[in-house]
């Protein structure tokens, strides 16, 4: 493995490790209680050592690494936090879609900039995913919560409408088969609370990691 890579992959997982251990104290949880290390510590330490380890070695201009880079750290943190809490906090999903959008219009976007319609598709995007989460969620009657819906804006912003959508049929057709074998292995039931936030989150990464 090259040192970049080695570089990146151990960086990631000392940003997911971090992520972890701070949702097991913030937002502030009931009773002041602090979660121990467990697979939910291991789950985004290495989510996030993968995910650096590609970002790197699917983008090479530093201003592009930067962007990608610090989009995906937060990411990260809402990975650990919806998790731990089943929670998406406004501190991070308000000035993540700020700084989506400043990035597309500023043309910094490695995404979306120099494509025909690059910051039209990001526009369109950041708008359509959001509601066509609430218009499904309602239709199902799901459980979507409002940090799902906070989330989409950034990642529509940020993808544009073909990487996110490629990116989210992937997400789901993972996590299907990740949710099969929690239930064959009886780790969750039909009936358990799944978090949609982590599909949200592995979409984006995926979009981010496309040819």
């Amino acid at each position: 493995m090259p040192i970049a890579a080695l570089v990146a992959a151990t960086s990631g997982l000392m940003l997911g490790a971090f992520a972890d251990r701070l949702a097991a104290r913030w937002p502030d949880h009931r009773g002041g209680d602090v979660r121990r290390v467990d697979w939910r510590t291991a789950a985004v330490a290495l989510s996030a050592g993968a995910a650096f380890a590609a970002l790197l070695a699917r983008w090479s201009e530093p201003r592009d690494l930067l962007v990608l880079g610090l989009f995906l750290c937060a990411l990260m943190v809402l990975l650990a936090t919806d998790l731990d809490q089943r929670l998406l906090p406004d501190l991070i999903t308000f000035p993540l879609m700020g700084y989506s959008a400043i990035v597309l219009l500023l043309g910094w976007d490695p995404l979306l900039s120099g494509k025909e319609l690059g910051v039209a598709s990001g526009l369109v995007a950041g708008v359509a995913a959001p509601a066509l989460l609430l218009v499904s969620d309602r239709l199902l009657r799901g459980g979507l919560g409002m940090g799902d819906v906070k989330l989409a804006v950034s990642l529509g912003l940020m993808c544009g409408i073909s990487r996110l959508f490629a990116g989210f049929l992937l997400a789901s057709a993972l996590s299907s088969v990740l949710l099969v074998a929690l239930i064959l292995t009886r780790r969750i039931g039909l009936r358990s609370a799944i978090p949609f936030g982590p599909i949200l989150i592995a979409a984006g990464v995926i979009a981010m990691l496309l040819p």
